[in-house]
């Protein structure tokens, strides 16, 4: 049985437990300038010496008009890769991989009515940011696709109603993202992976896995499955129909769905704050990850908490 603490290897790129932090902007250590602050690096440092397994640096804005707040991290230019480097680096001296998120805020459910020329032009800053994300010594990117931001509004079947080559039926809308997986391929290999985090109700499950068979089909490393633009119809808190005996939050949910429909990993994200939790999620081939965020702002030392009580629960000593 796989433990929440076994490793797992994508790739070269050798990931000791199962844990992950996720991309959480932390808007209270970052400037409005975009850049990288000394409370920022020693967030991460804390993180990874706390035991995590894999970290994904947050969402991170390929154009300055693109940002969903402004004090959020910038790449839109080569003055950004030093202060990112730092947290790469810091990262790998405890042993830690770290990928970076690439992000844009969109234009919510106007993304029909925007300019195939801008959307082009982004797809340009994108390209851009992945190759200053690599000189930066990252070990992957994740291509921020969920959360109602720019890719999600592009997948989404609710709001991108376009009649162009980025909108109409289901390719066209992937067509963003298969463009920047495709034109940027020659960037990724063995030891700098590619993660895609992805609206699992876009705005059905149904259409979240759709979408996660065709990144794989791209060539995709890894899914993180979290919410999209949801269908309006559902007025309560879950955005798609959970059996009742599922005991944890619905977006995790819809990642134990989509990874039956993936041969490549998933990480579940959501209110995971037990390590009981994270390990039945583990224990029972549900998910590949979990990732833990909102917890790990309280206590950046999670996973080696997690380790003594999985430990205390089994019996294991000396560990």
């Amino acid at each position: 049985m796989t433990s929440l603490f076994d490793p797992l290897k994508i790739r070269n790129i050798e990931i000791k437990n199962r844990i992950v932090l996720p991309p959480l902007v932390r808007f209270s250590i970052v400037g409005t300038d975009g850049y990288v602050t000394d409370d920022l690096i020693k967030w991460y440092e804390d993180v990874a010496q706390g035991g995590t397994g894999l970290i994904i640096v947050e969402a991170t804005c390929v154009s300055e008009d693109g940002k969903l707040r402004e004090n959020q991290l910038g790449l839109w230019n080569d003055s950004f890769t030093d202060g990112l480097s730092k947290i790469a680096d810091k990262c790998h001296e405890y042993n830690v991989p770290v990928m970076i998120q690439i992000h844009h805020a969109g234009f919510k459910d106007k993304i029909k009515e925007v300019p195939t020329t801008t959307l082009e032009k982004i797809l340009e800053d994108f390209k851009s940011a992945f190759i200053r994300a690599k000189k930066a010594g990252f070990d992957g990117i994740e291509i921020h696709g969920a959360h109602t931001y720019l890719i999600s509004q592009l997948n989404s079947r609710l709001w991108n109603t376009r009649d162009d080559k980025f909108g109409g039926d289901f390719l066209r809308r992937m067509y963003f993202s298969k463009r920047l997986i495709e034109e940027t391929r020659y960037l990724f290999d063995d030891n700098f992976i590619l993660g895609y985090r992805m609206g699992g109700n876009e705005p059905e499950l149904q259409d979240g896995i759709e979408i996660a068979k065709y990144l794989e089909s791209l060539g995709v490393d890894i899914l993180h499955v979290s919410s999209g633009v949801p269908n309006p119809e559902y007025l309560r808190e879950e955005k798609v129909d959970v059996p009742d005996d599922f005991p944890l939050d619905w977006v995790v949910y819809m990642g134990t769905v989509i990874k039956k429909h993936v041969n490549i990993p998933v990480i579940g994200v959501r209110k995971i704050k037990k390590e009981k939790d994270a390990s039945w999620l583990i224990e029972n081939n549900l998910l590949d990850f979990v990732a833990v965020g909102r917890a790990m702002i309280a206590r950046p030392y999670w996973a080696n908490v997690a380790k003594k009580e999985y430990d205390a629960r089994h019996g294991i000593k000396n560990s």
